[in-house]
């Protein structure tokens, strides 16, 4: 689960799982660096994954994040769809939070990307599935919050997950450079996420299709607050001309600066950029090294 940006540790255990907020039984832990996946085996012999959040931090908005994340994953936990890295529920000891998450075991799209040229008939794929899967966290009245590369799992066959949704408040209280980059501007402008909605996600879906594209990620060629001013005044990131036009425009519709003007991800599955017949993934995965 690597290149989330958490200021934690993955952890490596053999316990048994119990849905939602019950007690898990921890018979094995060993700590691994951060940027290993933190595989586990449930009592009925599943596979999932870990993370550890500290519960040490006494300060008030870090003691209401986290309480608000106890309250997403209830609910999360109850969401299913092949799109969408199932949440399978968390439990607590004295000073951590352990989060319980479907193991996805290719790496994420920044990974793929760092290796490869991802070309514009895959990009499009995998962007029919991240929409597909926010459509129904939409649907649901579930808002992602950091879509971005580093947050989109594939899996063995080829497909591509949203991962580490609803947390990005708690991942970047200290530290502006995690996630700036994607955000949209009335993200930047407000201090409380109930003042933005499910459109905020469709403008980082625009900044995550360039990145995709471009193997960069949006505005890399500013200071991180630059950056940040520049989205919170309604700059744009500079969109290459050689890009297609469909992505292009795609892109630019995305990234409407008003967010009522942003069309859902319901409509954007009918944008020419995603309805195009595409081959599978499967079959060479449209990379070019």
């Amino acid at each position: 689960m690597s290149g989330s940006g958490w200021a934690t540790r993955v952890i490596y255990c053999l316990g048994r799982l119990f849905l939602a907020h019950s007690s898990v039984t921890l018979l094995k832990v060993n700590f691994l660096d951060k940027d290993h996946l933190a595989p586990c085996i449930s009592g009925d012999g599943d596979f999932f994954a870990v993370k550890e959040v500290s519960l040490l931090d006494n300060r008030r908005e870090a003691q209401e994040c986290i309480q608000q994340l106890e309250r997403e994953i209830a609910l999360l936990s109850q969401l299913q769809h092949q799109n969408i890295v199932r949440y399978r529920g968390t439990a607590k000891d004295g000073s951590n939070l352990y989060i319980f998450l479907e193991l996805v075991t290719q790496g994420s799209l920044l990974k793929l990307y760092q290796r490869y040229q991802l070309r514009d008939s895959v990009v499009s794929l995998y962007t029919r599935q991240i929409l597909d899967g926010l459509k129904y966290l939409h649907d649901n009245g579930c808002i992602h919050r950091d879509i971005k590369c580093a947050n989109i799992l594939m899996d063995a066959s080829g497909v591509v997950k949203l991962a580490d949704f609803g947390l990005a408040k708690l991942s970047n209280m200290n530290d502006v450079k995690i996630c700036s980059m994607w955000m949209a501007p009335e993200v930047i402008n407000h201090k409380r996420t109930d003042e933005y909605g499910s459109s905020a996600d469709i403008w980082s879906l625009g900044c995550t299709v360039l990145e995709m594209l471009t193997g960069q990620i949006p505005y890399s060629y500013m200071e991180p607050v630059a950056a940040l001013f520049k989205i919170g005044t309604g700059v744009l990131p500079d969109i290459p001309e050689t890009l297609s036009l469909d992505a292009q425009a795609f892109i630019n519709t995305c990234l409407k600066v008003n967010p009522e003007q942003r069309p859902t991800a319901a409509e954007l599955l009918n944008h020419p950029f995603v309805t195009r017949p595409l081959s599978s993934p499967s079959s060479g995965y449209g990379l070019a090294q």
